[in-house]
């Protein structure tokens, strides 16, 4: 056996907010503004803070990696090599918002405490990052 193994693709939404820039970047690079559509958290907007993500199921570690106003940053997620980035652009007045989690293992190697499979995760995590996008950031940087 190969340390080869095929990985995961990348999770990744696009959409595009009928909101500023700006209002979305606040949205994503400040902890009430992550807490009001994504989770509670103690995040600051400064590469290398570690913070928390407090999730229904467990408290997640996670480290800034990269910041970018107003364009985007990147942080880790959790213990099993994820990434999480949020890439902005403007497009006449409304902003185009990117999120990608990487950083997928095998499709067949079992992680957490489910004990479910890179494969049933990322499957299980697509589909929320869909409804936490799509409809919950959205109302937050669109009312």
């Amino acid at each position: 056996m190969t340390n080869n193994q095929e990985k995961l693709p990348d999770v990744r939404k696009t959409t595009i907010f009928n909101a500023p820039i700006e209002k979305v970047w606040q949205a994503v690079s400040t902890s009430e503004g992550i807490s009001k559509w994504f989770m509670p958290n103690d995040f600051e907007s400064t590469v290398g803070h570690e913070f928390t993500i407090h999730s229904p199921f467990e408290q997640s570690p996670c480290k800034v990696l990269t910041v970018d106003p107003p364009n985007g940053l990147s942080f880790t997620w959790g213990e099993f090599g994820w990434q999480v980035t949020f890439e902005l652009k403007e497009v006449d007045g409304k902003t185009e918002f990117t999120l990608i989690h990487s950083g997928w293992g095998a499709p067949d190697v079992v992680v957490g405490q489910a004990g479910a499979t890179f494969t049933v995760v990322r499957d299980r995590m697509n589909n929320g990052w869909d409804s936490i996008v799509g409809e919950r950031l959205r109302k937050v940087v669109e009312e």
